[in-house]
């Protein structure tokens, strides 16, 4: 396939496919886990996504590359699973911190990952996939032996297959005022997101005229400034200061990024940009354990994962509208239009965050 515009068509295609996948996996995935428990859900998905990989690396017709991205984002909504398996075992006052400590692992990944697929592309295209399904079926293998289960039996919800229906589950979260509301607020913060990953590099490139390089540089510099702010921003400002109040933080500092983001493109500004990236990432990486740590708490044990299965149900549904809007405004008006919406978005989660106080 040589056409660019094909190419770029069929990687959001394949990116598309994986966030609806992840968007209707996920609650399903998270109900199972609170009827038969976290560690079969676990293993499972550790092992699918390991024949996911398999597969996008064997290619070869545009079917199996899209197949491979179903199986990934079904086994990807195990996530949620993940966090309830947290929730199951940490007591409530230390669940933020220890989501945290999840999100500085995520944010690693992120630091790393790029730099090690590239090194591992330069003998194929294919092995990052290899290396990823190897180390992918390993966890499986290690979960399968000595991963214990979190949920006794004894806590497990039952209920029948009905209940299973993600969109049931997402009913539930929405009749719930407090559930819903907070859920609602990180959506509105998830849409700008996603438009913002979405046009980063053209932006960059537009505006700045940076080099494939540096931006990848850049990436690297976020990730590491996750793991840096969940390992010592977040236990400091957990023995300051309530959740409730780290969850503004987080809101205040993603706007003002957006702000800086916007200035640095009106200005041609490139210090600008960094620096909105700077208070981004912070609040963003301060929210993110904040709010899982505070859903986790509005629910019974029976219930964490269908709620948090359906958050990032939620969440994977974002990551589809967004990069749609953000990318529309990018075109149709200017370069720093997303950024606009996230200045917009961010004040009207701001605004509901207003009713959900604890």
């Amino acid at each position: 396939m040589q056409n660019p515009s094909q190419q770029a068509f069929i990687i959001s295609a394949l990116t598309a496919v994986y966030a609806a996948c992840v968007f209707l996996a996920a609650p399903i995935l998270g109900a199972l886990s609170d009827q038969i428990g976290r560690r079969p859900i676990l293993i499972l998905c550790l092992f699918g996504g390991g024949i996911g990989y398999v597969l996008f690396g064997i290619g070869g017709a545009l079917w199996v590359f899209f197949l491979s991205r179903i199986i990934e984002g079904i086994t990807g909504g195990s996530i949620s699973t993940l966090y309830a398996y947290f929730s199951d075992s940490t007591p409530p006052e230390q669940r933020t911190k220890y989501f945290g400590w999840m999100s500085a692992v995520a944010g690693a990944g992120t630091a790393l990952g790029p730099v090690i697929g590239g090194g591992l592309a330069h003998f194929g295209y294919a092995v990052p996939m290899f290396v990823g399904a190897a180390v992918s079926i390993a966890n499986g293998l290690y979960a399968w032996f000595y991963l214990p289960e979190s949920l006794p039996k004894a806590l497990r919800r039952i209920s029948s297959l009905k209940d299973i229906n993600p969109f049931r589950q997402f009913r539930f979260v929405f009749s719930h005022s407090r559930i819903g509301r907070i859920v609602f607020t990180a959506f509105l913060l998830w849409i700008p997101a996603g438009g913002l990953q979405a046009i980063f590099s053209q932006f960059t490139i537009d505006s700045f005229d940076w080099s494939p390089t540096l931006i990848g540089f850049m990436f690297s510099i976020i990730g590491i400034q996750d793991i840096l702010a969940q390992s010592f921003l977040m236990p400091w400002l957990l023995k300051q200061i309530n959740e409730q109040a780290i969850l503004r933080l987080g809101i205040i500092g993603e706007v003002s990024g957006y702000l800086f983001i916007c200035f640095s493109g009106i200005f041609t500004a490139p210090v600008f940009f960094v620096l909105g990236l700077f208070l981004y990432g912070i609040g963003d990486a301060i929210f993110a354990p904040a709010y899982n740590g505070s859903l986790s708490k509005l629910v019974t044990p029976q219930e964490q994962g269908k709620v948090l299965g359906s958050s990032q149900g939620m969440q994977s549904l974002a990551r589809v509208i967004g990069p749609l809007i953000g990318g529309q405004l990018y075109v149709l008006f200017a370069p720093v239009a997303p950024a606009l919406m996230g200045v917009a978005f961010g004040l009207l989660a701001l605004f509901f965050f207003r009713n959900i106080q604890a």
